[in-house]
């Protein structure tokens, strides 16, 4: 995704508001591996939020994660 990853109009807003809020990163490591965040549950719960970057800079909801992890239950021992 290195060439297309960077002619998106989503890359690019998420550039600009990034760079408008003031983060400035330090452009070391690979930079075109697209991320993601997994909330798992103990147990047999399983996975309780998956969100995997679509372009470069999509964000997850600060809410869901707060939201999957409050349903994390305390493994019985």
């Amino acid at each position: 995704m290195l060439l297309s990853g960077f002619l998106r109009l989503g890359v690019w807003q998420n550039f600009f508001r990034a760079w408008r809020g003031g983060y400035s990163g330090n452009l070391k490591g690979e930079g075109i591996t697209l991320g993601g965040v997994y909330v798992i549950g103990a147990g047999r719960q399983g996975v309780l939020l998956e969100h995997r970057e679509k372009e470069f800079g999509d964000k997850v909801s600060l809410p869901s994660v707060l939201e999957a992890a409050e349903k994390i239950k305390p493994q019985a021992s």
